[in-house]
């Protein structure tokens, strides 16, 4: 097999924009067989090409023509299609959050095991090269002893009715939404886990699901973080190094593509910009490509079920905290 074979599962705007795109850019992979339940799949076949259009999901996971899956679905819905594209063989490139907690992605991660397929959960984000000049310059002391991080990541959601986003039985919420990606870029970038949560938010009265939060984190090295997200708030998607002899921010940390794919890093020393460095990168396609290497290899992805499970620990403790209104510490290890 020299091309994984794709099946996209559902219309969402995210596949179309972005991931399908990005698969049609890979020479690995091919865009084999779509299935929507909105009746727009037969249009999107034609837009991208797509041989094949099945009327369900049972029956694009059925398909021997189908190596592997993206699953753009909502929230809500993931796990219960990771564990049926599990059964069925497929490889799974399932959108973030991978679920809406840690027990069902422990439970997702041993159907992938079980079954012999690998799963990654599509951060983006992560396949971006300017975070890994990041950590290269954090490893280098340039801005000394790491001492805080900060991050956010916000738009301000005009028509919330009817918006997917602010559905509670779909999954809808901000941290599920975008703040994960500041969770998961305080890990990535440091290398480290909390362990201490402390959340703050508005969970909105109409909708219930959370419009705006702000995180507080400790690290076990004792690095303190402060992560907030929301749909009240303007665009914002950055984060920030703070260390004893500098700062390290990325103005554009979780979307480049909206810049046509240029990451920007500034190292401030003394409140002064020292100077920025821009740093290319496709991280859609990056990230197919990896997937596809995996499979075609028999690779591990570098972000691994484990990985998504932690990730998904810290994000219970943050929504444990805002309800509960205490401090929330972690288990390590």
């Amino acid at each position: 097999m020299n091309q994984v074979r794709w099946g996209i599962m559902g219309n969402a705007g995210i596949a179309k924009t972005q991931v399908m795109p990005a698969m049609q850019r890979d020479e690995q992979s091919k865009l084999a067989a779509i299935a929507s339940l909105s009746g727009k799949a037969e249009e999107t076949a034609q837009q991208f090409a797509i041989g094949k259009v099945h009327s369900s999901y049972e029956a694009l996971l059925a398909d021997p023509d189908v190596d592997a899956v993206y699953i753009p679905l909502p929230n809500s819905l993931h796990k219960e299609w990771v564990l049926k594209a599990a059964e069925q063989g497929k490889h799974i490139l399932c959108e973030k959050p991978a679920a809406l907690n840690a027990a069902e992605m422990a439970e997702m991660a041993e159907a992938c095991r079980q079954h012999g397929v690998i799963f990654m959960e599509a951060f983006m984000y992560r396949f971006h090269p300017q975070h890994q000049r990041v950590r290269e310059l954090i490893a280098s002391g340039e801005i000394g002893e790491v001492r805080v991080f900060r991050a956010s990541f916000s738009f301000f959601l005009s028509e919330p009715k009817g918006n997917i986003r602010m559905d509670r039985q779909l999954g809808g919420g901000s941290l599920y939404d975008v703040g994960c990606y500041c969770v998961n870029s305080l890990r990535y970038v440091l290398g480290e886990e909390p362990v201490e949560i402390h959340a703050f938010g508005k969970v909105d009265a109409e909708y219930g699901v959370d419009t705006v939060m702000t995180i507080n984190a400790k690290l076990n090295s004792g690095i303190a973080a402060v992560l907030d997200c929301g749909f009240e708030m303007h665009d914002r998607q950055q984060y920030e190094v703070v260390g004893t002899k500098g700062s390290i921010i990325v103005p554009r940390a979780y979307r480049p593509d909206l810049a046509g794919g240029d990451g920007l890093i500034q190292v401030v020393k003394n409140g002064v910009l020292e100077r920025e460095e821009t740093v290319s990168g496709d991280q859609y396609l990056n990230q197919v490509r990896h997937f596809t290497e995996c499979v075609l290899k028999g690779g591990e992805p570098s972000y691994s079920a484990e990985n998504t499970l932690r990730n998904m620990k810290v994000i219970d403790a943050c929504y444990e905290s805002l309800h509960e209104g205490r401090i929330v510490s972690l288990p390590q290890g």
